[in-house]
């Protein structure tokens, strides 16, 4: 039996506890609240320090069990190591900001590093917002050895770097001496090495495995290329080390039918001459699996690259799930040549809005000419300048077509 309880139940363990359930409590517990992680809890934190302080010396604890916080009055109760100290001592100086040679004020435990993925979303489910599974690869702290890399006091100090994971190397260069740094070979940079036959077995002495975590990936509704989610410290594990973030950041498929412009859509619509002319009506699949059956109105007369606009039927905007705009933007289909006879395109003079006047000419020769298509006199002139350029390669002269001429 023990006279006082309160230390215990600040780290959450039995009166009886062993020593390493005891620091497996104050580690859990001093990342969790540690002022650099969790900045409100500064008191919170000194407190789990003291109570470790007192339970993880063997004479303090007993005379804490026998005569309580009174017994330790003379015994370091109210003074004894400073908090960061002494997690520093826990977890190691060398990982948080404190060097091999002098002591330095440590700055709490090292930030792990984030991690990034992309995810590729396409515009239906931008618009309509998915939840998405995503599986990928990660390290944990081994639960096998708790992320020790063995048994309970195998893993010692490297002697080669002194604990510090570099060594320094002194190369004399002529009168002048190098002084190179590089990771300590013994340890692999860590600064603590094991015993093959005290290895954890199954993270053979690592302290960290590989596991394949799912995360499920909420999309809201509006959101945009380059986005980013992020999921709080679910980045690699390693032992006394403040795990970083996944970061997942959304990249948007192109679209076949759509281009995107913020909150708008923009749609390609291609229309016949009649309905641009006369009205009628053509349908937009649209990303929810609606069809807007738009209508051209009669002599509205849509020309080719005319923009029009259907309201609040663009992307919903992020959060507020308001809409945009969709704009469209028309192509003209004109009929094939030779479509009607000479006494239908007669009929045309009377329906469609009358020929502009030509000009007056004045004094100057008219010369009336006809039009033919394009493309066989484009290539007739690019094969005659081919021809014209292998002549000049074939002059005999090596050198331009024309020359001065010698005196």
């Amino acid at each position: 039996m023990v006279r006082e309880s309160k230390y215990y139940d600040i780290l959450g363990v039995s009166p009886d506890a062993s020593e390493s359930e005891l620091k497996k409590a104050y580690r859990k517990l001093a990342l969790k609240y540690h002022p650099d992680k969790n900045p409100e809890a500064g008191d919170k934190f000194k407190e789990i320090s003291h109570a470790y302080e007192i339970l993880s010396d063997a004479e303090k604890r007993q005379m804490y069990d026998q005569f309580g916080e009174e017994g330790l009055n003379g015994q370091g109760g109210m003074g004894g190591m400073d908090a960061e100290d002494l997690f520093s001592q826990l977890f190691g100086g060398g990982l948080f900001g404190g060097g091999g040679g002098g002591r330095s004020r440590p700055s709490g435990p090292r930030r792990g590093k984030d991690m990034m993925h992309h995810l590729k979303v396409s515009l239906e489910d931008l618009y309509a917002g998915k939840t998405s599974k995503l599986a990928l690869q990660k390290s944990v702290v081994c639960s096998r050895c708790e992320g020790r890399g063995g048994k309970e006091g195998a893993m010692q100090t490297c002697r080669s770097c002194n604990g510090n994971g570099i060594r320094i190397i002194m190369r004399q260069m002529g009168p002048m001496v190098q002084q190179i740094q590089q990771p300590c070979t013994d340890c692999r940079g860590e600064g603590e090495v094991i015993s093959d036959k005290d290895r954890c077995k199954h993270c053979m002495g690592k302290k960290i495995v590989s596991e394949r975590k799912i995360l499920e990936v909420f999309i809201d509704k509006g959101m945009r290329d380059g986005q980013r989610i992020t999921f709080s410290g679910e980045g690699d594990q390693a032992p006394g080390i403040i795990p970083g973030d996944i970061i997942i950041a959304i990249d948007e498929k192109p679209h076949p039918r759509f281009q995107r412009k913020g909150d708008d859509l923009v749609y390609e619509a291609k229309i016949d001459l009649l309905t641009a002319l006369a009205g009628g009506q053509f349908a937009i699949p649209h990303l929810d699996e609606r069809v807007l059956l738009v209508s051209v109105l009669p002599g509205e007369a849509i020309k080719p690259d005319c923009i029009k606009v259907i309201p609040n039927e663009g992307m919903p905007t992020y959060r507020h799930h308001n809409h945009g705009h969709m704009f469209v933007k028309f192509t003209v289909e004109f009929p094939d040549p030779n479509w009607a006879d000479a006494e239908t395109i007669a009929k045309l003079d009377g329906i469609l809005p009358p020929r502009p006047q030509l000009p007056s000419f004045g004094e100057k020769q008219v010369d009336e000419v006809v039009m033919a298509d394009a493309d066989g006199y484009q290539t007739q002139r690019a094969t005659s300048n081919s021809a014209y350029d292998e002549d000049e390669e074939d002059d005999g002269r090596g050198g331009p077509g024309v020359q001065c001429a010698q005196q």
